[in-house]
């Protein structure tokens, strides 16, 4: 692969909107969103000199988005209490008394394949994920977005994994039910 050249004075033009929409689904917060897409654009000029060309450009500055979003989680992690037995954001499934959902969760009958290709769908998911509690949030978008180990979350955020797990069933839950609530039960 050859070298690309990078065009730093084209990355707002063609990236910022891009980044900024990335950075908010995982930070929550659109003056850390903005906050991020500059550091990465100040970052990347600072560093062009270290672009080996192995990617394209986008790629290369969305990696260091990434890093400037687990900087963000890193630095902000001492304000997030990882208690489960707080009533932020309860769960709002109920269990029977052999442990089973109660009401059974429906059949969605939906093509996975056509769901992700849907707008309306993406906008829903965008809404119910910026509802979730902040801690569910950001371990959910770190484990199921990001791709993150599961080891490695536990390791930063200092938990251990059957909390990690906890933590992700109730946000898989509680995205569950607002996704039946605002998507499915429109259609």
């Amino acid at each position: 692969m050859s070298k690309e050249i990078l065009d730093p004075q084209k990355w707002v033009e063609l990236y910022a909107d891009m980044m900024y929409r990335f950075a908010l689904v995982r930070v929550k917060d659109p003056e850390a969103a903005d906050e991020l897409v500059q550091a990465t654009f100040f970052a990347a000029l600072k560093s062009q000199h270290t672009f080996a060309g192995k990617s394209s450009e986008k790629t290369w500055l969305f990696g260091i988005l990434k890093h400037k979003i687990m900087d963000h989680f890193r630095s902000s992690k001492k304000h997030i209490s990882i208690d489960l037995t707080s009533n932020e954001g309860p769960d709002r499934i109920k269990f029977d008394s052999s442990g089973h959902m109660s009401p059974k969760p429906g059949n969605w009958n939906i093509d996975p394949e056509k769901a992700a290709e849907n707008n309306e769908l993406a906008q829903v998911l965008a809404e119910c994920l910026k509802a979730l509690p902040k801690k569910y949030h950001k371990l959910f978008i770190l484990r199921e977005i990001d791709g993150l180990s599961s080891d490695e979350i536990c390791k930063e955020f200092n938990i251990k994994p059957t909390n990690l797990w906890v933590i992700l069933h109730r946000a898989r839950n509680q995205l569950k039910l607002c996704l039946e609530t605002n998507w499915l039960n429109t259609k």
